[in-house]
């Protein structure tokens, strides 16, 4: 079974983070920027939470107020489900259903941040997973 070890394997652990008085505007931007939906918010270079293109739907635009004069650190998710290098990719998969969320961070056994798992990273490591098993049918069926 697939691993979120598997996952920052192929995309990388890199992750892109900006301190929690950056304007949400700044943070959009960069977020177009790089094509991403997320961005790690961090206060005195520590994790604190994640700021999403689905907060600034629901927190600034539903709400009223303006990304040039509001912060991430106002508007960003924090509790997410902990996991792990070692988690299955299937147990991110149920997480995220059950959460209704798009984006995990993961951390390591002393609490760092390792990286960021989204919901397509589970995706296509699922059906890359499928292949591989389709692969090997294959191939057991034609050697017999």
């Amino acid at each position: 079974m697939k691993s979120v070890k598997h996952i920052l394997a192929r995309k990388g652990s890199n992750v892109t983070a900006v301190p929690a008085e950056t304007t949400v505007f700044n943070v959009l931007k960069l977020m177009a920027d790089k094509n991403i939906g997320s961005v790690v918010v961090t206060e005195n270079g520590k994790y604190m939470g994640l700021m999403t293109e689905r907060d600034y739907s629901r927190k600034i635009i539903l709400m009223g107020k303006h990304s040039d004069e509001t912060t991430a650190g106002e508007i960003i998710s924090t509790n997410f489900p902990r996991i792990t290098p070692e988690s299955s990719v299937d147990e991110c998969m149920l997480i995220m259903s059950e959460n209704n969320i798009r984006y995990l961070p993961v951390f390591d056994v002393a609490d760092n941040l390792c990286g960021i798992v989204s919901m397509s990273d589970v995706v296509y490591e699922t059906i890359h997973s499928q292949r591989e098993t389709i692969e090997q049918l294959h191939s057991y069926i034609q050697s017999t």
